[in-house]
């Protein structure tokens, strides 16, 4: 059985709205994306595959929001998902998804945003693709808006020649970022997944070096400074000492250094 068909029949079968769910149960499988009662927002979400997938994921104690430029039908069977129609291109659609979310731009009230979003396609592939990316920022611009620290990110585009650019500025605020073709693709298609995992938002980076107090004393015996509000800790380092410090590794919400001496 050829494979398009093979995951058409299955989604037919276990009462998925389409094939594309299975992309996404393969992602979680891959990268771990979902945790009961987690905050998720999908976008580009008709007819409703994926968001039938995360809600069987993050429970009844979770929420799921998902907008799309097309009509998407109740999910009658999930109570804890809400839909919107528009266009995430458009101030007006991203406003109407800021007060869903009841929140404010920057303000982290979400664990996970995952976008199938895919262009019309004209058959010109570079056009095809550089569509494809333009969607693919809009949906990291959300995740940048909302995600909280450590929340992950799932994000589709087709390959081409700024896959890798788009890649490397995820890099900038991630933990880390894989790319993942799943098995539920169509074999003919050129769509990836960019996936990453542990948003941060620090204000270092690995490698930095600079000046700072160190204000108190880890249960570990390390030194700890504030960077910004940001918690470093120091080893090797003594409350009331003020040093110059090379980053070893930031986490989404605290970091590691190393004293220069």
């Amino acid at each position: 059985m050829a494979g398009k068909d093979e995951y058409y029949n299955k989604a037919k079968q276990q009462g998925y709205r389409a094939r594309s769910a299975y992309k996404l149960k393969q992602l979680d499988e891959t990268a771990n994306i979902f945790e009961e009662g987690d905050t998720v927002v999908d976008l580009g979400a008709a007819p409703g595959g994926w968001l039938q997938v995360a809600a069987e994921k993050v429970g009844s104690q979770g929420k799921v929001v998902g907008v799309d430029f097309q009509r998407i039908d109740d999910l009658a069977d999930h109570h804890q998902v809400s839909t919107m129609r528009g266009d995430m291109t458009e101030e007006q659609t991203r406003d109407r998804l800021r007060r869903e979310l009841g929140a404010e731009e920057g303000e982290g009230v979400v664990d996970v945003v995952i976008s199938d979003m895919a262009p019309n396609m004209t058959g010109e592939y570079e056009l095809d693709h550089a569509r494809s990316v333009h969607l693919a920022r809009t949906a990291f611009e959300t995740a940048e808006n909302y995600l909280e620290p450590g929340g992950d990110f799932v994000v589709k585009v087709f390959e081409g020649r700024d896959l890798d650019d788009l890649r490397e500025d995820l890099e900038e605020s991630f933990q880390y970022v894989r790319i993942v073709a799943p098995p539920a693709s169509r074999d003919s298609s050129s769509e990836v997944y960019l996936i990453g995992k542990g948003h941060t938002t620090a204000p270092i980076s690995k490698g930095d070096r600079f000046t700072v107090e160190i204000t108190d004393t880890g249960s570990e015996g390390d030194g700890i400074a504030k960077v910004d509000e940001f918690t470093l800790f120091v080893a090797g380092a003594e409350e009331g000492e003020e040093i110059e410090v090379s980053v070893t590794d930031v986490k989404p919400t605290f970091g590691f250094a190393e004293r220069v001496d």
